[in-house]
């Protein structure tokens, strides 16, 4: 049997994967080095290679799409080219170069992409970065932080009287140019920028593409340098993983990309592979998703990418709309999620759906990396139906697993790692990195099968999430929030894993509405919280997560059922659609102490002595 492929119960739809390879080394002190052989097309220097490549190839192939009233919007590989090449000339003559990055606060859209590779085009760095930052009632010091580590040269907003307010009230960026869709007070409309000589592509490898800021997780955020080679390798490393040159990726997404998921993995993924993104405007919320749904409803997609979130949120719509599962498992070949491990429960309501309209399992794939690492440094490149594996080195990468407590520290080498952060004075401030040049990225992972590396990774949580009990044992907060997510069955959506010196693990836990109307017939939203059939199914799930072992870290105590959802204004769910987990703690410090409270609140679930 092959050591890549699960026994299947139904077959599985061709993903189109290439051979999987791996090479393992053993060290006596227990280290694994894991390394991926395979090579790699390096045809691309620069970002915008693939851009004159696919504009000359396939000039009338759609690129990008967005909708535009009850249709779409869209933009050839050759109308691409030309208004990049034009754009580039137009900043070029604005002043702005590889020490005067751009600085990009907007949502993604078409003129997001054209004026970010105009940018790079010309060696200038792109930066986009939370379009979050600036909407009213947005933290100020955000946008202030991030412009005082980019020292932009100028500013590209999407909406120049949405963003205006917060561009005005951000002092670092007085006398800094404005660039909008349209012309508008204070702003330079892309119409003028387009009237200038289109400018060739004047990027180097070694310059950086992209400025692209961490998620802030573990603290403030850094502003990551991508280089043109790091973007250019990556996309070459994805596309190695599979055989389909004759069958370019078909995208619907709303991955932001001011994040590297969606910026690199997504958007210039699918340009270096010559593919076509439908830009989808929906989040992976009760009350945003609905656009979502409506793009998938219309467009059948080859390659579809989404949050934890979001797939627990499109089990419910496929379970119930016919039409949508038939039009979304007409063609698809690939799902994958990113971002955060994701329940079980959420991969095999999929897969039961997928079987029911084709007879076939569907590979469900994950990738895992940073900001610093492409972001891709290992995937999942073969057929799978099991969540929570990382997968293997991507071609061109090694990993070396240093042993950490009943499982590994993980550290990559590879040519898409970044060469290291913008430094306060403006020059490069190296990435953390081990005596023997590899990357210390944090996270921890162990063996799906201890004795055959080759049946991949798991992930075992961020390292600086994990805490202690009162009693010393040792929280892995990560693993254990997958799992009992995984247990409790699509009631909870996410959950926030606190417990540091306490006497034991308690969970805040966010609701998933649809899941719980289906429990509560008739039931207002407002109220699902104390529905008895919500409550039940969370402390049933609960109790089998405790009978279970499965979180490699003792029981869950108690757990308290939140109103609402993550905030995403304060930070308090990351971009990628991931939980900061001690932000969340902070924001609701209240909640937590009545989680912990000598004799807690009726609402709050007692599930251990």
């Amino acid at each position: 049997m092959d050591a890549f492929a699960d026994a299947p119960a139904a077959p599985f739809r061709d993903a189109r994967y290439a051979p999987a390879r791996l090479e393992v080394q053993s060290r006596p002190n227990g280290e694994l080095i894991l390394a991926n052989p395979a090579p790699v097309e390096s045809r691309h220097a620069t970002v915008n290679g693939p851009l004159d490549r696919w504009a000359a190839e396939a000039p009338d192939r759609i690129w990008l799409a967005e909708r535009s009233g009850s249709g779409w919007r869209t933009l050839s590989y050759a109308e691409g080219l030309a208004r990049v090449a034009a754009l580039s000339g137009g900043l070029r003559d604005l002043g702005l170069t590889p020490e005067r990055p751009l600085l990009v606060v907007a949502r993604n859209s078409i003129e997001h992409a054209l004026i970010a590779y105009a940018a790079m085009r010309i060696g200038c760095p792109a930066a986009p970065v939370s379009p979050q930052y600036g909407l009213p009632g947005a933290r100020p010091e955000r946008l202030r932080h991030a412009v005082e580590l980019i020292r932009p040269g100028a500013v590209f907003v999407d909406d120049a009287a949405l963003f205006a307010p917060a561009l005005e009230s951000c002092g670092p960026l007085a006398g800094v140019r404005r660039i909008a869709p349209d012309a508008a007070p204070g702003f330079v409309g892309l119409s003028e920028l387009e009237r200038g000589a289109p400018a060739p592509d004047l990027a180097r490898g070694d310059q950086a593409a992209k400025l692209l800021l961490t998620s802030g997780s573990t603290g403030a955020p850094k502003a990551v340098i991508c280089s043109h080679a790091n973007m250019a390798t990556n996309a070459a490393q994805i596309a190695a993983c599979f055989e389909d040159d004759d069958d370019p990726p078909v995208m619907v997404n709303a991955a932001p990309w001011s994040h590297s998921l969606g910026a690199n993995a997504i958007l210039h993924m699918g340009l270096h592979r010559g593919g076509t993104l439908y830009i989808d405007r929906g989040q992976p919320t009760p009350e945003r998703f609905g656009e979502t749904l409506r793009n998938l409803a219309e467009v059948a997609p080859t390659y579809h990418n989404m949050v934890p979130a979001g797939w627990a949120l499109f089990a419910d719509a496929l379970e119930r709309d016919e039409a949508l599962a038939g039009t979304f498992f007409s063609r698809v070949r690939l799902l994958q999620y990113g971002g955060a491990s994701m329940p079980q429960s959420v991969v095999d309501r999929i897969q039961a759906v997928a079987v029911r309209q084709t007879g076939y399992r569907v590979a469900f794939a994950s990738g895992y990396g940073s900001t610093e690492t492409g972001p891709t440094a290992c995937n999942v490149h073969w057929p799978n139906a099991r969540s929570g594996l990382i997968g293997l080195p991507v071609p061109g990468t090694r990993l070396r697993l240093v042993p950490e407590g009943g499982r590994y520290e993980l550290r990559i080498l590879g040519p898409q790692v970044s060469p290291g952060y913008v430094a306060p004075d403006g020059g490069v401030q190296p990435l953390d990195l081990d005596e023997q040049g590899y990357f210390r990225i944090g996270d921890a992972a162990r063996l799906a099968d201890p004795d055959d590396p080759r049946a991949g990774l798991v992930f075992d949580g961020r390292l600086v999430e994990n805490f202690k009990l009162s009693s010393g044992t040792f929280v892995a907060a990560g693993s254990l929030r997958v799992a009992a997510l995984s247990a409790i069955g699509g009631a909870a959506a996410d959950a926030v894993v606190c417990g540091e010196g306490r006497a034991g693990v308690g969970l805040l836990l966010f609701l998933n509405p649809g899941f719980c109307a289906d429990l509560a017939p008739g039931c207002p939203a407002s109220e699902l919280a104390r529905h008895p059939a919500v409550i039940a199914a969370i402390r049933e799930g609960l109790a089998r997560f405790n009978g279970s072992g499965a979180g490699g870290a003792g029981k869950v105590w108690r757990a308290l059922i939140l109103e609402g959802a993550p905030d995403a204004v304060s930070g308090e769910v990351t971009d990628k659609g991931y939980i900061n987990q001690a932000l969340a703690r902070a924001r609701r410090a209240s909640e937590v102490e009545r989680l912990f409270a000598a004799d807690p609140d009726p609402a709050v679930l007692r599930l251990g002595a």
